[in-house]
């Protein structure tokens, strides 16, 4: 909104310039979502313990302490994160950027999603909400959408392809089934974010790290100079995502002011299926989808694992790790929840740092 009011003053008031630029704009709107979700957290997490008397009901499979620890903690803290980022991102980014409406379209469905996923579960006081099968169907219903949307805005060359790290020229062509892929991209990241959201500060650091990631690489497909250097697929106005990378940032710091252990609200499904479908649309919209899988490593090994355990159980009857998703595994190993977390953030960089180097290597 900011851009479209004053951008075009810019050449009569020079202070109006700093708008044009993107770097400038997703800074603010990254303190924007900081300051939106630490004004507005308070308020949010006495609004959410309003009807959520007994909190998140806690899995009685779970890890013991959890029964102990974590009763009475509200959940549907991604509503912070939603407010936040969206209000953030629709005042500094070019209103005009179909790329941004396309991944707040799937940010958002994915988080009403969740919502009614978190609502039946506090309301009906079990662990279950929305049927997996029906979550899947919508899921997949509106990252097909956001898919579809994205490639007819991308270049018609880049449209149907998926981009391979480190080869210039690669594009495996998928044509008009392009956007199955994107939609499996999303909610697969959607659900291996939300498979990931177990321990306080677990699920919301690697998010914003790689959040981080596709900031930088949103602005340099989306500049033809730097994109032509790297030898990467240009996306024409995928620098406006930027800026919802940015505002992404913010809102998942203020929203870890409150989720730091001992954490005072969840995020729930509301959060962690917003948070992955937009990192899978953002990753769709920049051809960097196997990029996603790199930086996003270590969701990706959450839901491994799970995939794993169910298998081998149901062939076998015995289990491979101690309890799935991952971080149960080591839960049960007796790790302290922190050092289990804070192991994870490096994981977390580390494979961050991998993905970025994809850029170079070419």
């Amino acid at each position: 909104m900011i851009f479209n009011l004053f951008a075009p003053l810019a050449e009569e008031f020079a202070l109006f310039n700093l708008v044009r630029y993107t770097t400038f704009r997703a800074g603010a709107a990254c303190l924007t979502a900081l300051v939106l979700s630490l004004v507005l957290g308070p308020a949010v997490i006495r609004w959410l313990r309003g009807f959520q008397r007994g909190g998140q009901p806690i899995r009685e499979d779970g890890p013991a302490r959890h029964l102990i620890e974590k009763k009475g903690t509200p959940t549907m803290g991604g509503v912070l994160i939603l407010l936040a980022l969206v209000l953030a991102t629709l005042l500094w980014v070019d209103l005009r950027s179909g790329l941004v409406w396309a991944t707040l379209l799937v940010t958002v469905g994915f988080g009403l999603l969740g919502f009614a996923d978190d609502w039946l579960k506090v309301t009906k006081r079990n662990t279950k909400g929305v049927s997996g099968r029906m979550k899947l169907v919508v899921q997949a219903a509106i990252g097909l959408v956001g898919a579809i949307w994205i490639a007819t805005l991308q270049p018609p060359a880049l449209a149907g392809g998926l981009a391979v790290p480190m080869f210039k020229e690669v594009l495996i062509p998928f044509g008009i089934l392009f956007p199955l892929v994107g939609m499996l991209v999303m909610v697969g990241a959607s659900n291996a974010v939300n498979l990931t959201d177990g321990l306080d500060g677990l699920a919301i650091v690697p998010a914003m790290i790689a959040a981080a990631v596709f900031a930088l690489i949103a602005y340099l497909v989306g500049n033809r100079i730097f994109a032509d250097y790297l030898q990467i697929h240009a996306v024409p106005g995928a620098n406006e995502l930027t800026v919802f990378c940015a505002a992404l940032i913010g809102a998942a710091l203020g929203f870890l002011w409150f989720n730091a252990p001992p954490a005072a609200v969840f995020m729930g499904d509301t959060g962690s299926l917003a948070l992955g479908g937009a990192l899978g649309a953002v990753a769709v919209a920049t051809k960097h989808e196997i990029v996603l899988a790199i930086v996003g490593g270590l969701f990706v090994v959450e839901t491994v694992s799970v995939i794993i355990q169910v298998f081998w159980f149901k062939r076998t009857g015995r289990r491979v790790f101690l309890m799935a998703p991952l971080h149960h595994h080591f839960e049960k190993k007796g790790w302290a929840e922190p050092t289990i977390v804070i192991r994870f953030w490096i994981i977390a960089m580390v494979l961050a740092l991998v993905g970025l180097s994809t850029l170079k290597i070419r």
